[in-house]
């Protein structure tokens, strides 16, 4: 094995903590990709002898690849963030309200939509020392600053962050709407949903023919009266840390994933993926056990 053998199989090894830190950066799965495949392209042009350390190594070049896509970014004035396509779902109660709370300020969609308010050397320093523990003097190297302006900037980024925090009472309020529409829907009390369900929500389909969007409370209550009569098992869930709700097929086989927004206690957009290919790329549940 020669020595550049050695360092692409450590690369490799880096891949998925590198494409975490990358996501965070940048707010979308397949930017962050194209950052760790540029690193990777990168590394292929560089002399092994020259790296003393791989992970730290690769963190640089990721870090600064992310913050020059967030600069061009703001010049186009882009914004490019994955919250319509949740990746994790899993049983509220697999995991303690502590764990929950770390899950949502962490990877959740609300953190990645405040993060887009940061600076890009901001986003890095508190990306970098508060999700990943990285050493305020390795970031100081990344961004060529000193290591206190480096903990400057991650105190501001992180006194943005906490400035709109979401509470343990809005997380179970959040639960309680989700759970008042699934008791409405299995019950067919259609009124209820209305009281739940934004009057103008916006309800997003992700289907294998494509994407669809319609606007308004009674689209939704109109396709719960439809499926009145299906056997379908469902029941609420976290979603990429956030109240949401998933069902299956009588036989087990994940039908979809939904992803609710609330606010001021109502619904007020839903994304739906339907698409068996996305599905089956999402890290599921178990279906619940029925008698």
């Amino acid at each position: 094995m020669t020595e550049h053998d050695g360092l692409a199989d450590t690369f490799d090894a880096e891949r998925s903590r590198l494409t975490a830190v990358a996501y965070r950066m940048l707010g979308s799965r397949s930017d962050a990709e194209d950052a760790v495949q540029e690193a990777w392209l990168r590394l292929n042009r560089h002399d092994p002898s020259s790296i003393d350390d791989l992970a730290a190594w690769s963190t640089t070049v990721v870090s600064r690849i992310c913050i020059d896509t967030l600069r061009s970014r703001a010049g186009r004035r882009e914004v490019s963030i994955d919250h319509d396509f949740p990746e994790v779902v899993t049983r509220t109660d697999e995991r303690s309200p502590e764990e929950e709370a770390v899950l949502a300020d962490n990877v959740g969609t609300a953190l990645l939509v405040v993060l887009e308010t940061l600076r890009p050397d901001e986003r890095l320093a508190f990306v970098l020392h508060d999700t990943f523990a990285v050493p305020f003097a390795e970031i100081a190297s990344i961004l060529d600053k000193s290591p206190d302006a480096t903990k400057m900037l991650a105190s501001r980024a992180r006194r943005k962050v906490r400035g709109a925090p979401q509470t343990d009472g809005e997380r179970h309020r959040q639960r309680d709407v989700v759970d008042a529409f699934l008791i409405a829907a299995r019950t067919g009390d259609f009124e209820g949903l209305l009281r739940v369900l934004d009057p103008d929500v916006t309800w997003r389909k992700v289907t294998a023919r494509g994407e669809s969007v319609t606007i308004g409370a009674d689209h939704v209550v109109e396709t719960v009266r439809r499926g009145q009569q299906s056997r379908v098992l469902a029941e609420r869930v976290l979603v990429d840390g956030q109240p949401g709700i998933m069902s299956w097929s009588p036989g087990g086989k994940p039908i979809s994933v939904m992803a609710c927004t609330v606010d001021d206690d109502r619904m007020v957009a839903i994304t739906s993926i339907l698409d068996q290919r996305r599905l089956a790329d999402m890290t599921l549940p178990e279906p619940p056990v029925t008698d």
